[in-house]
């Protein structure tokens, strides 16, 4: 027995229609007189005045009694909010990993932030000859890795500044350098990133392995976690402009996008 597809199933048509009424006073961002909206809508403006009356009995709808003006009401920012609370990033992700994953055959996976830095959640694997010892639960440091060097260029926690200057001065020690170069050559990377929207490593956690990661913002603009791409250097094209760097930015603005941010104007 054949299952049918979600557009094929019967629906209430009305209940599309107005609708559409929603979707142009979303858009539009505005307050918005009847004949306006009910051109955009594309509908007649009496077929329009029937909806918004429904609409202004529940709440989804609001009128200005001054200007006459329709604009989402009080309802639609209790549905949004309702929404905005069951979005969870690590669920919303796997599609867009799978996708990301298939469209440019490398290994790629989601971090978050969590106690002890930038943490491994979700693993898409493309099945190479390349073994990456990643796996969800894993903890990458914030300096050599693509994942942390976007938490550190775009995560605005305080602990973020704290354990990057612990990893450092780790660094300085072990690699008999001073703090002070370490600081600035990394000032200089993440300014890079910050002006491309996307972070890069080249075999700097894990010899021979190249990785991009994209950060990913949640309906208030704050980063939330971190779309990263990884492969073996000499087939992952590690160059800004690769079609993988734009494949892992365009994952992490698609992710972002189903968490409620706003499109970002970055260069890169």
């Amino acid at each position: 027995m054949q299952r049918s597809s979600p557009d094929a199933r019967h629906g209430i048509q009305s209940i599309e229609l107005g609708f559409q009424i929603l979707k142009v006073l979303v858009r539009h961002g505005r307050p918005m007189m009847l004949k306006d909206l009910a051109a955009q809508a594309g509908m007649a403006p009496a077929k329009a005045h029937r909806y918004l009356a429904s609409f202004l009995r529940t709440g989804l709808v609001e009128q200005d009694r001054r200007s006459g003006r329709y604009d989402l009401g009080g309802w639609c920012l209790e549905l949004g909010l309702a929404g905005l609370a069951r979005l969870d990033p690590a669920r919303l992700a796997e599609p867009i990993l799978e996708d990301l994953c298939e469209q440019i055959d490398e290994t790629v996976a989601l971090a978050v932030w969590g106690n002890r830095g930038p943490t491994i959640v979700r693993w898409a694997d493309a099945g190479g000859a390349i073994t990456v010892n990643l796996r969800p639960g894993a903890v990458l440091p914030l300096a050599n890795s693509a994942t942390g060097r976007a938490f550190a260029a775009f995560h605005k926690a305080p602990a973020v500044k704290q354990m990057l200057q612990q990893e450092l001065q780790e660094n300085a020690r072990t690699g008999k350098v001073t703090i002070g170069s370490l600081r600035a050559q990394l000032d200089k990377t993440l300014s890079e990133i910050r002006r491309r929207g996307i972070a890069r490593a080249s075999g700097s956690l894990t010899p021979g392995i190249n990785g991009f990661s994209a950060p990913v913002y949640d309906f208030g603009g704050n980063m939330v976690a971190a779309i990263t791409a990884l492969g073996a250097v000499g087939h992952f094209d590690s160059d800004w402009d690769s079609p993988i760097a734009v494949a892992v930015k365009a994952a992490g603005a698609a992710l972002s996008q189903r968490l409620g941010a706003a499109p970002r104007d970055e260069a890169g």
